[in-house]
């Protein structure tokens, strides 16, 4: 899974067998090592919330995701999901998790076998 952090936005971007895993385990994480501090970023179903919320915590940020976006999410060609959190100091949160797709940069490196097919691509060939 990826994470990706500007300003206040978060998005995460997770591959073919990761949303499968989300599916499975209804939760998914990602870990950072600094040494002795740890920086973990975390994906769940939680069927207590009804929007897509964020929370951090120990130097971990879960994304709180409601069943049925979950649902939909893991069951349709659905790209992704987005929600603005409004925080209690009256500013916004911009949350947003996606499927991964390849990217259209030959020269990327990187294994990208267990992303998604990228759209722009598929519909040139």
């Amino acid at each position: 899974m990826k994470i990706r952090i500007r300003d206040n936005s978060i998005r995460l971007r997770l591959t073919r067998s990761e949303v499968e895993r989300f599916g499975k385990d209804k939760y998914i994480k990602g870990i950072t090592e600094f040494g002795d501090a740890v920086f973990t970023y975390a994906m769940c179903i939680d069927g207590a919330v009804t929007e897509i919320s964020a929370d951090l915590t120990d130097n971990k940020i879960t994304m709180h995701i409601p069943a049925s976006i979950a649902e939909t999410f893991l069951a349709t060609d659905a790209v992704g999901f987005q929600n603005e959190q409004l925080l209690a100091n009256g500013k916004k949160l911009f949350l947003l998790f996606e499927k991964d797709f390849k990217c259209m940069d030959d020269e990327v490196l990187g294994d990208q076998s267990d992303n998604y097919e990228n759209p722009s691509v598929a519909s040139k060939k």
